[in-house]
């Protein structure tokens, strides 16, 4: 099944954002899945890694309190049945399932989900992350804004905090968040039980093998065996063809578009334009610049490694709006904004980019955008520095425009548009994160209420006018959103993409027949 990208009209984007291979009417559970990575992990503790394949194994080992749906970053049950926080935002209780077991046989119980959470939350805790990456970024540090991890009886836990924060649910949902049992191992080692679909059988630097939990309370997996093993790029294509992978999925987009799957995921790459310069003060200006901007010229530039993006938020995270474009490729109207904003003969900007070789190529991106800017009456100059220079020069605002890239963080909106937008982010030094270093009380005030309200459609609500105000004001400018790939041999069948990453692969099947005939 191929899946190219070029000559797609940027009208049908939304028609390749999940490729489905549908499991046949009474097919059977399929034989061993051999999946190709770039890299297998030394010790798979989940709580780890942010993202790679430390993550996806965990996704199939382990299990979090709630889950993320297919194709989106929405919740769903997972361990935890139900969830109700405190009329003040600051107690959330979760009753676990019931009948759920580890891999060793030994029941869940509100005390496994306490250890799981307490050992990230303090470096002093013997079963504590190295590195504890994760936790950190999404709650705000060590401990961050949990104060309080206990179980009120075995089937129920609460989570006190020490000050609002709606966005817990969402990030609960990330496999770093798994529920596991820790066992103590000859050597010091510790070994991780889960309660997944699958349980790691064995463990070497080249390979992982996951066998099947066939009492899984989700229902048994599809496949008897997942083996995840290490590959190499240049031999993926190769591995495929000899019937040694079944499944590659690989860190950037596949040399070849034979079996190619893609999704978009969370990570974005965005155009900040520094607010307290002129001209960039001025709103009309920004405007002009997101007009002048082509979307089929940054299609080119990112060609199969990402899509261009024309909202604040990507596909596949709650809260998004969907709205008029914001890269509309019309110089015309973008000269008009100019002259009402009272440069008619356009201006000269300088626009950073860094000269490391990345997954995306920001010298190609940042020739596009001149391309089109100059076309817009605005003339590009591009200055390339090392990435550690770019960092310590745009977070002290030494730039006009500026090339970089965030990402939703766990598919929360608040873990991505509260740091690039408010004033708390846009303090100049080290810890900007607020490129542009726009502020805006109202915004901010909005922004800051729906990382504090729970209930949903509320938070919704306030996402949704913070968009409107994004999408008028202009302070940065969503450009791309980079693509999650995988190529799979025409005997899988099921493999559905999560833009989180965390594909789930207990549903995969595969026919037993290379001609297609079900055994």
């Amino acid at each position: 099944m191929s899946c190219p990208l070029k000559g797609w009209s940027l009208g049908g984007v939304a028609a390749f954002l999940l490729v489905v291979v549908a499991w046949p009417v009474g097919g059977q559970p399929g034989r061993e899945l051999r999946v190709g990575v770039r890299e297998i992990p030394a010790i798979p503790d989940p709580a780890t890694a942010l993202d790679g394949p430390t993550a996806l194994i965990a996704r199939q080992v382990f299990d979090t309190l709630v889950q993320y749906r297919d194709g989106s970053s929405e919740i769903e049950p997972g361990l935890a049945v139900r969830w109700s926080p405190s009329r003040d935002g600051l107690t959330w209780t979760f009753t676990l399932r019931e009948g759920v077991k580890f891999h060793d046989g030994a029941a869940l119980t509100a005390e496994h989900v306490v250890t799981s959470l307490e050992r990230q939350m303090s470096r002093d805790h013997p079963l504590h992350p190295n590195p504890a990456a994760v936790w950190p970024r999404l709650l705000r540090g060590l401990p961050g804004v949990v104060k309080e991890v206990r179980a009120l009886d075995p089937k129920t836990v609460q989570v006190r905090l020490v000050l609002p924060y709606a966005p817990l649910l969402t990030v609960l949902a990330h496999p770093a968040f798994s529920v596991i049992a820790a066992v103590a191992e000859e050597g010091g080692t510790t070994r991780w039980l889960g309660t997944g679909p699958f349980r790691i059988a064995e463990l070497t630097g080249a390979r992982v093998v996951l066998e099947a939990n066939p009492d899984y309370w989700g229902g048994p997996p599809r496949t008897d065996r997942i083996v995840f093993l290490g590959v190499a790029e240049e031999q993926a294509e190769a591995d495929l063809d000899g019937r040694r992978l079944d499944v590659w999925i690989p860190p950037v987009a596949p040399r070849r578009m034979e079996g190619a799957l893609s999704l978009p995921g969370w990570q974005v790459g965005l155009l900040a334009l520094q607010t307290e310069k002129e001209p960039f003060s001025k709103k009309k200006v920004r405007q002009a610049v997101a007009a002048g901007l082509d979307p089929a010229l940054i299609a080119i530039a990112v060609d199969r490694l990402a899509v261009p993006l024309q909202s604040f938020l990507p596909p596949g995270v709650w809260g998004r709006r969907e709205g008029s474009p914001i890269m509309t490729g019309d110089p015309a109207g973008a000269r008009r904004l100019l002259a009402e904003a009272g440069l008619p003969m356009g201006f000269s900007a300088t626009l950073l980019v860094s000269d490391a070789p990345g997954v995306i190529d920001q010298l190609a991106l940042a020739q596009a955008i001149g391309v089109a800017l100059t076309a817009a009456g605005i003339s590009v100059q591009v200055r390339t520095e090392n990435p550690q220079v770019l960092t310590q020069l745009s977070q002290l605002g030494d730039h006009d425009l500026v090339l970089t890239e965030a990402e939703v963080a766990a598919g929360d909106p608040h873990l991505f548009l509260y740091p690039l937008s408010t004033s708390e982010g846009a303090t100049k030094g080290p810890a900007a994160l607020n490129l542009s270093f726009y502020r805006n009380p109202r915004l901010d005030d909005l922004l800051i209420r729906a990382s504090q309200l729970a209930f949903r459609p509320e938070r919704l609500r306030l996402y949704q006018r913070a968009q409107a105000i994004l999408a008028d004001e202009l302070p940065w400018i969503p450009l791309y959103v980079r693509l999650h790939w995988a190529t799979v041999r025409p005997e899988v069948r099921n493999l559905r993409l999560h833009p989180s990453g965390f594909h789930r692969l207990d549903r995969v099947g595969i026919e037993a027949d290379p001609r297609g005939i079900l055994r």
